[in-house]
């Protein structure tokens, strides 16, 4: 159950899409999410009233094609799987949007079963049962997410 916010500097409704579906199919294909686990949140800033700032820190020379990621999930991904994700998500959004990977700026929070409502004012990941491996699944009537 990933919550994806992807901020992008001057970007039109296609651009952010195409961001939006790059983020999403990373998600599918690395760490395996459901296709229709698809939270996302696209916000377009126009440089004037709401910016992004960016800099080069750690040598890489950012321009205004930045574009910040921010996925909020539940724990439990491996290093490597969590490295295959950026990778992925930078490989995509350049495929798809024409984003520079060096442009492609990416955090994970990760937090506990308890922290998400899906709707109903319910904490199903919560009331739910366990499956087989320990994790946490939805309770009756939902579907399983990452």
């Amino acid at each position: 159950m990933p919550l994806v916010r992807i901020d992008a500097l001057r970007a039109d409704s296609d651009r952010l899409a195409a961001l939006g579906r790059a983020v999403h199919d990373a998600l599918i294909e690395t760490i395996g999410i459901p296709p229709d686990d698809h939270f996302q949140i696209l916000v377009s800033h126009d440089g004037t009233n709401s910016t992004l700032h960016y800099g080069g820190y750690f040598g890489i020379d950012r321009d205004d094609d930045i574009v910040y990621v921010a996925i909020t999930l539940r724990s439990g991904r491996t290093p490597a799987q969590k490295q295959a994700l950026y990778r992925r998500i930078a490989d995509l959004a350049h495929a798809y949007a024409g984003t520079a990977p060096r442009n492609v700026f990416v955090t994970l929070t990760e937090n506990a079963s308890i922290d998400w409502s899906l709707g109903n004012g319910e904490a199903q990941y919560a009331t739910s049962t366990p499956a087989a491996d320990g994790t946490p699944s939805p309770a009756a009537g939902t579907t399983a997410g990452a």
